[in-house]
C-alpha cells in the first residue's frame, strides 16, 4: 500500500496509536490497572521508536509483539467496550503491515479465546480477514487455527454470524490459493516446477513451498470433511456440512484449475480423492427409481437429496470442463451418469439439473470434439457423444409422450405430462381457440401435450437456474416446459458449436491446401467417406475423420428431435431456431460430403415448407439419390400424411391453389410453412455448391410454394407478389405480405449463386429448369389456367448471372425460349418467354465480356441473332417486347453495335403499316434514338438503310406525329451527312470500290439507285427522293413539313453535291415535285372539311382540300424559287438553264393566275425571289434549323420611291435594295443569254399583270378580283425587273405598263378586307399598292432622266399617267362593270355575316395628291425638255388642276384644292418663264385661255364655303387667294408685252372684279364683315392701281386698260360714299354695321392712295377725265364730316388733305379744261 508508507500516513498512524493507547489507559484506569500501565508504557515505547528510527514502520514491525501487548491485554478483560477499542487498534496495525509473525500468532490465540467466549464474533471475523488478506505472515498451524475459527463461527446459532462466517471462509480459502498462485509466479522465473512422478504418498508434501503446502493441506482436509472423515490439518473442527464442503471444493476447482494441472500433488488429490468421493455420493441418485415399488433388495434405497445432488453436478461440470484431459476415464463415468439422470423414471428436478449440466457441456464444442475422439472413435468405448445427443432426443420425446408409468415404447397413447409437473393440462390449454389459431405463449404442442417454451438463456451460454439454487434444501418445483426449453437450447447450442468449429477448421484447411475443396464438391459428394488425396498431410485426414465421425454420431438424434420440435413448435422464434439448426446441419453434411444425412435434413425442411397433406413425390422417395426425372413430376399428387400432427395450431397465413393439372380446391400455408420456405431458400442460396443431387428436391418444392403463394415473375426473372388470374384467388394475410418481398429477394439471390457452379453442373441446372418449364407449358395448353412461370423466370435469372460464360448456355437457353415459350398460345407464358429472351440479350450486350464484344463480332452477332428471329413471330405482344428491347439496347449499347447495325435497323424496318399504333410508335422511338445519337457510330453503308426506314415511317398513316417527326429525323440525318461529309464520302467510295470489284468478278452490273452519280451523292438523292414522296402525301401537315425540310436540306447542304448531280436535282426532284403539286392543287376537292378529326377546329383558310393543297403549292414554289435564286451560280452553267428558267416562269405564272389569293401572292413572292429582289441570304448566314421563309401572305410592306416628302414605312427603299442586288458579284454568263432570261421574265410579268387586272366582263357573286397584296407585289416586281430591261424598254412597253398600273389602281377592295388595308377615311395615307405604283413611275422617270436622249420622249407619257391619277382625287376610277360603294357606305361583314362581299372603292385622295406632288417635282426637273414643251405638258397640268380648283370647297377632300393651288403656283412659277421664252413659237397659245379660265374659276368659285368654316380658316383661305393675285402681279402683268392681250384683259377684269367689295345678300349681318375678303380686295385694288399708273406703258392699248380701270374705280368710290352718307343720316345715334364702316374706311384710303399715285405718275399719262372724276369726289367727302365714327373721321382727314394740291387759280383751270 503505497499510501501507508508516505510520511503523512506514518505520522497519522503514530498519532492514532498513541490516542488508542491513551483511550485504553483511560478506560482501564479503575478496573484494570495492569492494562492501564501497559498502555502507558506502550505510549512511551511508540514515542521512543519514532524518535530513534528513520524507518519507523520497519522498527514498529520488529517491536510489534511489545506494541500489540497492551491491546491483547485489553481484549483479555472481556469488557465489550475495551475489546472493541483494542480490536480496532489491532486492525489498524495490521492494515499498515506492522505485525510480525509472532505478534500474529499471539493475536490469533487471543481471537480464539474470544471465540470460545462467544464475544464480538463479527469483529473477530473481520479481524481474521484483515490479518490474512493484508499480509502473508500467517502460516501453518496459525493459519489452520484461523481457518478453524471461521468454520466454528459458521456453525453458531446466530444467523448473521453464520452467514458472515461462511463468506469469510470462502474468502479465506480463496486467499490461501491465491497466495499459492502468487508464490508460483514469483518462483516461475527462478526454476521450472519439477513434476515428481509416481508420488503416491498423500502426506508427502515436502516438495511443496510454504503457501502451496497450506493450500494442499486445506484442500485435502476439505475432501476429508465432505467424506465425513476427520481432518488432518484443520484441528479443532467440531462440525461440518457436506453441502458447504462441496461448494468450497467446487469454487477451488473452478477458480484455480492451473494449480491442479501444474502440481502433480494436487492432480493426485483430484484423481484419488475427489473423483471417488463424487461417484460415491452419486449412488443414491443412480439407484433411485421414481414410482417403482420399494425394491426387493434388503436395504431401503436412499432417496436422492437435492442440495447434494445439485452441488455434485456442479462439481462434475467443473471437473469435466477444467480437467477432462487428466480425468478421461472418470469423465466417461460422469457423462454416462448424466445421461442416465435424464431417464424418465428419475425425479423431475433431477432431470432438470442434469439437463442444465449437459447444456453446460453443449456450449463447448472443443470439449465435445474431445469426447468424440476419446470415446466414440475408440473401438471398445462407449459412444458417449452419440449417447448424449440421443439422450437429449429421447428426453424431448419423453416429455411429449411419457405416460405416468411405462416406457417410451408406448409412445402412442397421449398421456398426462410428467408426474413431476402439475396435473396435465387439457389438450387445448394455451390455445385461445382453433378458430383464432393464436397461442398466448410460445410453446410446443404435440398430440394434445402443450409445453410452454421459457426464455432461459442467451444463446450460446449455459446459464442454469436450478444448479444455482444453493439455498434450497427441498427439491424445487420445476415449472412446466423448463426442462424442454433447456433441452431445446442444448440441441441448438450443440449444432451451432459443432458447425462453427468444423466450418472454421475446414476453412483453415482449405486455405492451406485449396485442392481439398474438390473432395467436398458436389460431384463427389455421392461417395460418402471420400478419402483426401494421398499427398496431403495426415493431420488433415485425421481432422476430417473426426468431423465426419462427429456428424455421423449426432445427425440421427438431432434430426429426430428437431423434426419433432419443428412439428410441435407454435412459436416463430423457436421455429426459426429449429430451422436454422436443420439448415446448418444440412450444409455441414453437404460440405463433408455426407449425402444421406444431407438429403435427410433437406427433406425435413422441404416437408415443413409444404402444407400437411401436400405430398410431393420427390419427398417420398427413400433417398434423393434414387430419383429419376419421372418421379419428380409435378403431377404426382398421391396424398400422404407427412406429419403426424396435421391438426396444426399454426396461424394460416396464405390460401392458394395447388400446382396441378386439374384444379383441386385450395391448400393452406401457415406461417411456419413460410418460415420453412425461407430456410429452404437460405439453404439453396448459401450452400448451393454442396447441394448436389438435392437441387431437384429444392427446386420442385420451391416451385410449388411459389405457385401457392401466387408469386409472379417480374423483370429480370425475380418473382414478385402478383395475382392469380383464374380460379379462387390466392388469399394472403398482411403477415405474409410483408414477408413476400424478402422471399422473392432470396429466391433471386439463390439463382445468382449459380455463377459459382462449374460448367457441367450449370448445364444440369439449366436442363432441369428446361424440363420443369416444358411440364409447365404442357399444363398450360388446353386450359386457360394461369401457367407456372417459375422455370422460365429462373432460366432467365440463371442466364443473367452466368453472363461471363454465356456462350456455353446461349443456344439451349434462347432456343428453348424462342421456339417453345415465345410461340406458346397462352399469352402470359409467351410474354414471359419474350421478357426472358430480351432481358438476356440486353444483359449479354452490356456485360463486360473478355475479350470485349467489339473484338468478338461472332459473339455479338450470336447474341443479337435471337432478336432478329423474333421478327418471324406474329404475336404483336412479342414484337412490342422485341422493339422495347431494341430501344434499350440502343440506349445502353448503341455506340458499340458495329456489324450488328443492319440487324437492329432491320427489326425497326420490319414494322408494317397495319401493325398497330403502339408497335409503330415504339419502333419509331428506336429510330429517333438512332438518328439523334448513333449515326456517327454505325458503318456508312447503313446510312441508306436509316434513310429508307425513316422515310417509311413518314409514310405510315397511323399517327401523324410520327410522320412529322420522321421528317424531322430526315433533316437531322441530312445535317449529319453535311457535317461528316468528307469521312462518309471516303468510306462510301471505299465500299463502292470493293463492291464494284465483286460485281465485276461475278460479271454482273452494280445495281444501285441513281447509279451514275457518285455514292455520296446517291445517298443525298435517296434522301431527296424520300422527302419528295412525302411532299405529296395526302396529309397537309406532312406535306408542309416535308416540303420545308426538302428545300432547307437542298438549300443548306446542296453545295456538297457534284456539279453534274444538280441536273438530276432540278429535273428529277424539283420540277417533278412541282408538276405533281400543281396537278394535285388544281384538281383538289373544294368541299368544306368539317373538322380535322377529333375536336380540332380548322381555320377557315384551310377548311377545304383545295386550300390545303394551296399551302403546299405555295411552299413548293417558294422552295424551288429560292434554290434557283441562291444556287444560280451552280445552275446557270448546266446547259439547259434557260429551258429550266422558262419552266419555272411558267409555273410561277400559272400559280400567279390561280384563283387563290394565297397561291397567287406567293407566286409573286417567288417571282421576286428569282429576280433577286429579295436579297438572297448567303449560306453562311443560314439558320441552323430548317426554317422556310415563306412569309404569311398578308401585306407586303409599303415600298415607296425616294423624294416624296412623306414618312417611309419601309426602312430601305427599293432603290437601295436594287443597288445591293446589283452589287452581288455577277454570275459570269453570256450577256445575251442573261437578257433573254430577263425579257422572258418581263413577258411573264406582263401576261400575269394584264390577265390578273383585266376587269371582269360579267359581274356575279363569284367574280374573282385580285387582292391588294397581290397587286402590290405584282407592281413591286416591276422596278427591279425594269433595271435589267431598261435598255430595250420601248414606248409600247411603257404603254403596256401604263395599262397595268391604271387597272391595278382601279381594283376595288372586298369590304371584309377593307378594315385591314384601308386607313380610316380621315387619314391621308397611301395603300401599299399606291406606293408601289408611284415607285414604279419614279423608277422609270429616274431612268429616263439619266438615260439617253431618245428615252426622254417618254416624259409626257409619264405626265399623262400621273395626271390621270391626279384626276382620281375628284373622280375615282371605275373597274369594269363592277359597282363599288363609297367606303363610308360599305356594310362591313361584321354586321351581316353571310352577305356576299361588297366591293369598296378606295380613298384615292391621298394617292392623287401624292401623284400631284410627283408631277410638280417632275415638272420642276423637266419643264424645259423639248418633249415636255412640245407635248403641251404645262397646259395638261393646268387643265387637270382646273377640276379641283373650280370645285374648291366641293372637292371630296379640302386638302386637294389647297394642294392644287400650291402646285399650280409652283408649276406656273417654273412654267411661265418657259412659256414666255417660247411666246413666238405659239406652242403655248392654247395654254393662256386655259389658265385664265382656271384662275377665274378658282378666285370667284361657285362653291359655297361650308357653314362651319372658322374665321381663321377663312382668313387662311383668303391669304391663298391673295397669293394667286400676287402671282398675277409678279409673273403675268409685268410681262404683258409677251403675253396675249386678251389674256391680260381677262386678268384686269378679274382684278377689277376682286377689288370691288361685293356683298352677297345671303349673308347674315354678323357674317358679312368676315366674308368680305378685305385683304383680297385690297390686294386686287393695289395691283390695279400699280398697273394703272405703270410708267412703262408701251402701247396705247395698255393705257386704255388703265384708264378704263380707273374710271370704274372712281365711280365705285362715289357710290359707296353716297350710300354711307344716306345710311349714316338714317341711323341716327345707332352705329352702322362694322363691314360698312370698314368699306367706307377702305374707300377713303383708296382715294388718298389714288391721289398719291396720280401725283407720282407722269402728268401726260393721266387722262383729264380722271382728274375731273377725282375732284368730283370732294363735295361728297365734305358731306361725310358729320359722321360719328372716329375711325372714319381719321381716314377722312387723310383723304381730304391731298385736295390742297387742287386749290389753284380758276383761270388755269379753264385752260386745262379746254385742253
Amino acid at each position: 500500500m503505497s499510501c501507508t508508507n508516505s510520511p503523512e500516513a506514518v505520522k497519522k498512524l503514530l498519532e492514532n496509536m498513541q490516542s488508542d493507547l491513551r483511550a485504553l489507559s483511560l478506560e482501564c484506569k479503575k478496573k484494570f490497572p495492569p492494562v492501564k500501565e501497559a498502555a502507558e508504557s506502550g505510549i512511551i515505547k511508540v514515542k521512543t521508536i519514532a524518535a530513534r528510527n528513520t524507518e519507523i514502520l520497519a522498527a514498529l514491525k520488529e517491536k510489534s509483539s511489545e506494541v500489540v501487548q497492551p491491546f491483547l491485554m485489553g481484549c483479555g478483560t472481556k469488557e465489550p467496550k475495551i475489546t472493541q477499542l483494542c480490536l480496532a487498534a489491532i486492525q489498524r496495525l495490521m492494515s499498515h503491515e506492522v505485525v510480525s509473525e509472532t505478534a500474529a500468532g499471539n493475536i490469533i490465540n487471543m481471537l480464539w479465546q474470544l471465540m470460545e467466549n462467544s464475544l464480538e464474533e463479527l469483529k473477530l471475523l473481520q479481524t481474521v480477514l484483515v490479518l490474512l488478506t493484508t499480509n502473508t505472515v500467517v502460516h501453518d498451524e496459525a493459519l489452520s487455527k484461523a481457518i478453524v475459527l471461521c468454520f466454528r463461527l459458521h456453525f453458531t446459532k446466530d444467523n448473521i454470524t453464520n452467514n458472515t462466517a461462511a463468506a469469510t471462509v470462502r474468502q479465506v480459502v480463496t486467499v490461501v490459493f491465491e497466495r499459492m498462485v502468487a508464490e508460483d509466479d514469483r518462483h516461475r522465473d527462478v526454476e521450472a516446477p519439477v513434476l515428481i512422478q509416481g508420488n503416491s504418498n498423500r502426506r508427502s508434501v515436502s516438495t511443496l513451498r510454504p503457501c502451496a503446502k497450506d493450500a494442499y493441506m486445506l484442500f485435502q482436509d476439505l475432501c476429508q470433511l465432505v467424506n465425513a472423515d476427520a481432518p488432518y490439518w484443520l484441528v479443532g473442527m467440531t462440525e461440518m456440512t457436506r453441502t458447504f464442503g462441496l461448494e468450497l471444493l467446487e469454487s477451488v476447482l473452478n477458480d484455480f484449475p492451473q494449480v491442479f494441472l501444474q502440481h502433480q500433488e494436487f492432480s493426485f488429490l483430484l484423481k484419488e480423492r475427489v473423483c471417488p468421493l463424487v461417484i460415491k455420493l452419486f449412488s443414491p441418485n443412480i439407484k433411485f427409481r421414481q414410482g417403482s415399488s420399494t425394491s426387493s433388495s434388503p436395504a431401503p434405497v436412499e432417496k436422492p437429496y437435492f442440495p447434494i445432488c445439485m452441488r455434485l453436478l456442479r462439481v462434475v461440470s467443473v471437473l469435466i470442463k477444467q480437467f477432462y484431459s487428466l480425468l478421461v476415464t472418470e469423465c466417461e463415468i460422469f457423462l454416462s451418469l448424466l445421461v442416465k439422470f435424464l431417464d424418465a423414471d428419475k425425479p423431475q428436478w433431477l432431470r432438470a439439473v442434469a439437463v442444465e449440466s449437459i447444456h453446460r457441456l453443449c456450449v463447448q464444442p472443443q470439449l465435445l470434439r474431445s469426447f468424440c475422439q476419446s470415446y466414440d472413435m475408440k473401438q471398445h468405448s462407449t459412444k458417449v457423444f452419440r449417447d448424449i445427443v440421443n439422450a437429449l432426443g429421447s428426453f424431448i420425446q419423453s416429455l411429449f409422450l411419457v405416460p405416468p408409468t411405462g416406457n417410451p415404447a408406448t409412445a402412442n397413447q397421449a398421456g398426462n405430462n410428467n408426474a413431476g409437473g402439475p396435473a396435465s393440462a387439457p389438450a387445448n390449454s394455451g390455445v385461445v381457440g382453433i378458430g383464432a389459431g393464436v397461442t398466448l405463449l410460445p410453446a410446443f404442442e404435440y398430440r394434445g401435450a402443450w409445453i410452454p417454451i421459457l426464455t432461459i438463456t442467451v444463446q450460446g451460454s449455459a446459464k442454469a437456474t436450478y444448479l444455482e439454487m444453493l439455498d434450497k434444501v427441498e427439491p424445487p418445483t420445476i415449472p412446466e416446459g423448463y426442462a424442454m426449453s433447456v433441452a431445446f437450447h442444448c440441441l441448438l447450442d450443440l449444432v451451432r458449436g459443432i458447425s462453427t468449429m468444423i466450418e472454421g477448421e475446414l476453412g483453415e484447411a482449405e486455405a492451406e491446401c485449396p485442392t481439398v475443396t474438390e473432395g467436398a464438391s458436389p460431384q463427389s459428394s455421392e461417395r460418402q467417406d471420400e478419402q483426401a488425396e494421398p499427398d496431403q498431410r495426415d493431420q488433415e485426414t485425421v481432422s476430417r475423420a473426426v468431423w465426419e465421425e462427429m456428424v455421423s454420431a449426432c445427425w440421427c438424434g438431432l434430426l429426430a428431435a428437431l423434426s419433432l420440435l419443428l412439428d410441435a413448435s407454435t412459436d416463430e422464434a423457436a421455429t426459426e431456431n429449429i430451422l436454422k439448426a436443420e439448415l446448418t446441419m444440412a450444409a455441414l453434411c453437404g460440405r463433408l460430403g455426407l449425402v444421406t444425412s444431407r438429403d435427410a435434413f433437406i427433406t425435413a425442411i422441404c416437408k415443413g415448407s409444404l402444407p400437411p397433406h401436400y405430398a410431393l413425390t420427390v419427398l417420398n422417395a427413400t433417398t434423393a439419390a434414387t430419383l429419376s426425372n419421372k418421379s419428380y413430376s409435378i403431377q404426382g399428387h398421391n396424398v400422404m400424411m407427412i406429419s403426424p400432427s396435421s391438426e396444426s395450431h399454426q396461424q394460416v397465413v396464405a390460401v392458394g391453389q395447388p400446382l396441378a393439372g386439374q384444379p383441386q380446391g385450395t391448400v393452406m400455408l401457415t406461417s411456419k410453412n413460410i418460415q420453412c420456405m425461407r430456410t429452404l431458400l437460405n439453404l439453396a442460396h448459401c450452400h448451393g455448391a454442396v447441394l448436389g443431387t438435392s437441387w431437384q428436391l429444392v427446386l420442385a418444392t420451391l416451385q410449388h410454394l411459389v405457385w401457392i403463394l401466387g408469386l409472379k415473375p417480374s423483370s429480370g426473372g425475380a418473382l414478385k407478389p402478383g395475382r392469380a388470374v383464374e380460379g379462387p384467388s390466392t388469399v394472403l394475410t398482411t403477415a405474409v405480405m410483408t414477408d413476400l418481398p424478402v422471399i422473392s429477394n432470396i429466391l433471386s439471390r439463390l439463382f445468382e449463386s449459380s455463377q459459382y457452379l462449374d460448367d457441367v453442373s450449370l448445364h444440369h441446372l439449366i436442363n432441369a429448369l428446361c424440363s420443369l418449364s416444358l411440364e409447365a407449358m404442357d399444363m398450360a395448353y388446353g386450359n386457360n389456367k394461369e401457367p407456372s412461370l417459375f422455370a422460365v423466370a429462373k432460366l432467365l435469372e440463371t442466364g443473367l448471372v452466368n453472363m461471363h460464360r454465356i456462350e456455353i448456355l446461349w443456344r439451349p437457353l434462347t432456343g428453348h425460349l424462342l421456339e417453345k415459350v415465345c410461340q406458346h398460345p397462352n399469352s402470359r407464358m409467351r410474354e414471359w418467354g419474350a421478357e426472358a429472351l430480351t432481358s438476356l440479350i440486353k444483359a449479354g450486350l452490356t456485360f463486360n465480356h473478355e475479350p470485349p464484344l467489339s473484338q468478338n463480332q461472332r459473339l455479338q452477332l450470336l447474341l443479337l441473332n435471337p432478336l432478329k428471329e423474333m421478327s418471324n413471330i406474329n404475336h404483336p405482344d412479342i414484337r412490342l417486347k422485341q422493339l422495347e428491347c431494341v430501344l434499350q439496347i440502343l440506349q445502353s449499347q448503341g455506340d458499340s453495335l458495329g456489324p450488328g447495325w443492319p440487324l437492329v435497323l432491320g427489326v425497326m424496318g420490319a414494322i408494317r403499316n397495319d401493325q398497330g399504333e403502339s408497335l409503330i410508335r415504339t419502333a419509331f422511338q428506336c429510330l429517333q434514338l438512332v438518328v439523334t445519337d448513333f449515326l456517327p457510330t454505325m458503318p456508312c453503308s447503313c446510312l441508306q438503310i436509316v434513310v429508307d426506314v425513316a422515310g417509311s415511317f413518314g409514310l405510315h398513316n397511323q399517327e401523324l406525329n410520327i410522320s412529322l417527326t420522321s421528317i424531322g429525323l430526315l433533316w437531322n440525318i441530312s445535317d449529319y451527312f453535311f457535317q461528316r461529309g468528307e469521312t462518309i464520302e471516303k468510306e462510301l467510295n471505299k465500299e463502292e470500290a470493293a463492291q464494284q470489284k465483286q460485281a465485276e468478278e461475278k460479271g454482273v452490273s452494280l445495281n444501285r439507285p441513281f447509279h451514275p452519280a457518285p455514292p455520296f451523292d446517291c445517298l443525298w438523292l435517296c434522301l431527296y427522293a424520300k422527302l419528295g414522296e412525302l411532299c405529296v402525301d395526302p396529309r397537309p401537315a406532312v406535306r408542309k413539313s416535308a416540303g420545308q425540310t426538302l428545300f432547307s436540306t437542298i438549300g443548306a447542304h446542296g453545295t456538297l453535291l457534284q456539279h453534274s448531280t444538280w441536273h438530276t436535282v432540278v429535273w428529277k426532284v424539283l420540277f417533278h415535285l412541282l408538276d405533281r403539286v400543281r396537278e394535285s392543287s388544281t384538281t383538289a376537292d373544294k368541299e368544306k372539311i368539317e373538322s380535322g378529326g377529333g375536336n380540332i377546329l380548322i381555320h377557315h383558310s384551310r377548311d377545304t382540300a383545295e386550300k390545303q393543297w394551296a399551302e403546299t403549292w405555295v411552299l413548293t414554289l417558294a422552295g424551288v424559287a429560292r434554290i434557283f435564286n441562291t444556287r444560280r451560280h451552280l445552275l446557270q452553267p448546266l446547259g439547259d438553264f434557260s429551258r429550266a428558267w422558262d419552266v419555272l416562269l411558267d409555273h410561277i405564272q400559272s400559280a400567279a393566275l390561280s384563283k387563290n389569293n394565297e397561291v397567287s401572292l406567293a407566286a409573286l413572292k417567288s417571282f421576286q425571289e428569282i429576280l433577286q429582289i429579295v436579297s438572297p441570304v448567303r449560306d453562311s448566314e443560314k439558320p441552323e434549323t430548317p426554317v422556310v421563309n415563306v412569309p404569311v401572305p398578308v401585306l407586303i410592306g409599303n415600298i415607296s420611291g425616294p423624294g416624296l416628302n412623306r414618312p417611309f414605312v419601309r426602312t430601305d427603299s427599293i432603290g437601295e435594295k436594287l443597288g445591293r442586288c446589283s452589287s452581288e458579284p455577277p454570275v459570269v454568263t453570256d450577256e445575251l443569254e442573261d437578257l433573254k432570261l430577263w425579257w422572258a421574265a418581263w413577258n411573264t410579268w406582263h401576261r400575269t399583270g394584264s390577265e390578273s387586272t383585266e376587269p371582269p366582263s360579267t359581274v356575279d357573286e363569284l367574280t374573282f378580283i385580285p387582292s391588294q397584296p397581290f397587286l402590290t407585289a405584282l407592281i413591286q416586281i416591276f422596278p427591279a425587273l425594269y433595271q435589267h430591261i431598261k435598255a430595250g424598254f420601248s414606248m409600247a412597253d411603257l404603254q403596256k405598263l401604263g395599262v397595268i398600273l391604271h387597272s391595278a389602281i382601279s381594283v376595288p377592295i372586298s369590304s371584309d378586307a377593307s378594315p385591314f388595308i384601308l386607313p380610316s377615311y380621315t387619314e391621308a395615307v397611301l395603300t401599299s399598292l399606291q406606293e408601289a405604283v408611284l415607285t414604279a413611275l419614279d423608277v422609270l422617270q429616274k431612268a429616263i432622266c439619266v438615260g439617253p436622249e431618245n428615252m426622254q420622249i417618254m416624259y409626257p407619257a409619264i405626265f399623262d399617267q400621273l395626271l390621270a391619277f391626279v384626276e382620281f382625287s375628284c373622280k375615282p376610277p371605275q373597274y369594269g362593270q363592277l359597282e363599288t360603294k363609297h367606303i363610308a357606305n360599305a356594310k362591313y361583314n361584321q354586321i351581316q355575316l353571310f352577305a356576299p362581299a361588297e366591293w369598296v372603292a378606295l380613298n384615292y385622295v391621298p394617292f392623287a395628291e401624292r401623284s400631284l406632288e410627283v408631277v410638280v417635282d417632275l415638272y420642276q426637273k423637266t419643264a424645259c425638255h423639248k418633249a415636255v414643251v412640245n407635248e403641251k405638258v404645262l397646259q395638261n397640268i393646268i387643265k387637270t388642276l382646273r377640276v379641283p380648283l373650280s370645285l374648291k370647297y366641293s372637292c371630296p377632300s379640302e386638302s386637294t384644292w389647297k394642294l392644287a393651288v400650291a402646285s399650280l403656283l409652283k408649276v406656273l412659277s417654273i412654267g411661265l418663264p418657259v412659256a414666255r421664252q417660247h411666246a413666238s413659237s405659239g406652242k403655248f397659245d392654247s395654254m393662256w385661255p386655259e389658265l385664265a379660265s382656271t384662275l377665274e374659276d378658282f378666285l370667284f368659285t361657285k362653291s359655297i364655303p361650308p357653314d362651319n368654316l372658322s374665321i381663321q380658316e377663312f382668313q387662311r383661305n383668303e391669304s391663298i387667294d391673295v397669293e394667286v393675285v400676287q402671282l398675277i402681279s409678279a409673273e403675268i402683268l409685268p410681262y404683258a408685252n409677251l403675253i396675249p392681250k386678251a389674256f391680260v384683259g381677262q386678268m384686269m377684269t378679274m382684278l377689277n372684279r376682286g377689288s370691288i367689295h361685293s356683298q352677297p345678300s345671303s349673308f347674315t349681318e354678323a357674317e358679312i364683315d368676315i366674308r368680305l375678303r378685305e385683304e383680297f380686295s385690297k390686294m386686287c385694288f393695289e395691283t390695279l392701281l400699280q398697273f394703272s399708273f405703270s410708267n412703262k406703258v408701251t402701247t396705247p392699248q395698255e393705257g386704255y386698260i388703265s384708264r378704263m380701270a380707273l374710271s370704274v374705280l372712281l365711280k365705285r368710290s362715289q357710290d359707296v360714299l353716297h350710300r354711307y352718307i344716306e345710311d349714316e343720316r338714317l341711323s341716327g345715334k345707332c352705329p352702322l354695321p362694322r363691314q360698312q364702316v370698314t368699306e367706307i374706311i377702305f374707300v377713303l384710303k383708296a382715294v388718298s392712295t389714288l391721289i398719291d399715285s396720280l401725283k407720282k405718275t407722269q402728268p401726260e399719262n393721266v387722262d383729264g377725265n380722271t382728274w375731273a372724276q377725282v375732284i368730283a369726289l370732294y363735295p361728297t367727302l365734305v358731306e361725310c364730316i358729320t359722321c360719328s365714327s372716329s375711325e372714319v373721321c381719321s381716314a377722312l382727314k387723310e383723304a381730304l388733305v391731298p385736295f390742297k394740291d387742287f386749290m389753284q387759280p380758276p383761270a388755269s383751270k379753264v385752260q386745262n379744261g379746254e385742253s
